[in-house]
């Protein structure tokens, strides 16, 4: 199944982003009727044989796409990333012991925010120090003995950061992958619980996939509310109260888009391909771009980077609008622009992207 760029904008918005256009034909059918069942997946009850069928293969799916070993469970919840960050701190952050933080930029620095709410919290990298312009080796930690776990973020959206390697601790590591998951291999050895938003890589806003040990739930004590406590949540299939419906039967549509496409070695090389072609454009035109990230550890999800000038900036927003690119502004915590190309961006639009970026810097340099 192969990616393919329409009549349609293209869409750099880092979140929610750009679908597979398969995904989104066939969910428009399914609205309608999944099935043959005569009812829309948005009407169809949690409890009944249908969504059954979506839920189980959803799960199935994505254990297959993600090469996800038994001994973790895959959980669809509500609320998003940023609910995880309080979540995993009240489920793991006991009384009396401290968590290692890995802070590479605005999402981490909630994280750290939330769980210090919760329990206490050793900021072991603080990357404010260098603008957020990288992420850390092993050397650059300061960790804890017998730390509760070490939280980090495998891709930073804002700056356009990413890990190459996963941070070496003797703690149990948990991952916020809301923006790089399924784009690449993960290495399940070295990953205690993995979590990720669903709108940049899986599917829409307010759904969030959970994948954790069993191990790991076992340190769930039963003394939070249902809805917070990650082994309740397991216990059910995550249907202790009525799930996201239509978010798990797009994020399984999704699954079914990347198995088609070849499974996670053929997106990452795909993936591989794309930023290298917007990458090589902006550091072809003889300075006009300045890029965010340190080049060791550049994005290949979220491309962020400037022009001369702010002035330079706007206009280039102005002129990519009319040429049907949107999505482009970066954040407002780091200003200039950003190129979001997640999974399902086309490569075909990489490619007019590229020649856009040269066409703009021959113009106004």
């Amino acid at each position: 199944m192969t990616q393919t760029a329409t009549e349609r904008a293209l869409n750099f918005s880092a979140g929610p982003a750009t679908l597979p256009e398969p995904v989104l034909k066939q969910a428009r059918k399914d609205i309608w009727d999944i099935e043959e069942s005569g009812i829309g997946i948005c009407e169809h009850s949690h409890r009944g044989p249908v969504f059954d069928n979506v839920i189980n293969e959803a799960v199935a799916d994505c254990r297959e796409v993600g090469s996800i070993p038994d001994e973790f469970e895959i959980l669809f919840m509500q609320g998003g990333a940023t609910l995880q960050f309080a979540m995993l701190a009240m489920n793991f952050l006991k009384a009396g012991t401290v968590a290692d933080y890995l802070d590479t930029g605005v999402w981490t620095s909630k994280a750290i925010k939330e769980a210090k709410k919760i329990g206490s919290v050793n900021v072991a990298f603080d990357g404010s120090v260098t603008n957020h312009d990288h992420c850390p080796s092993d050397d650059e930690l300061h960790l804890s003995q017998d730390a509760a776990y070490l939280h980090y973020c495998s891709n930073n959206t804002i700056y356009g950061t990413r890990y190459e390697h996963v941070p070496t601790t003797n703690a149990p590591v948990i991952c916020d992958m809301s923006s790089d998951i399924f784009s690449r291999a993960i290495d399940w050895s070295k990953h205690s619980m993995v979590y990720a938003g669903a709108q940049k890589n899986l599917g829409p806003s307010g759904t969030v996939l959970v994948v954790i040990k069993k191990s790991l739930l076992e340190q769930c004590d039963g003394s939070l509310p249902l809805m917070l406590d990650y082994k309740a949540q397991a216990s059910k299939g995550s249907m202790l109260n009525t799930p996201p419906t239509f978010g798990i039967y797009l994020m399984g549509q999704v699954f079914k888009w990347i198995l088609n496409a070849g499974g996670l070695s053929a997106i990452e090389q795909r993936n591989e391909a794309k930023a290298a072609v917007i990458y090589d454009a902006l550091q072809g035109c003889n300075g006009f771009y300045s890029l965010i990230a340190r080049e060791d550890c550049r994005s290949r999800m979220n491309i962020s980077f400037r022009c001369q000038t702010p002035e330079l900036d706007a206009i280039f927003l102005e002129t990519a609008a009319a040429h049907r690119m949107s999505g482009l502004k970066g954040h407002r915590s780091v200003g200039g622009l950003r190129a979001s190309v997640y999974n399902a961006f086309p490569f075909e639009g990489c490619e007019k992207f590229a020649e856009f970026l040269t066409d703009f810097a021959d113009n106004n340099g």
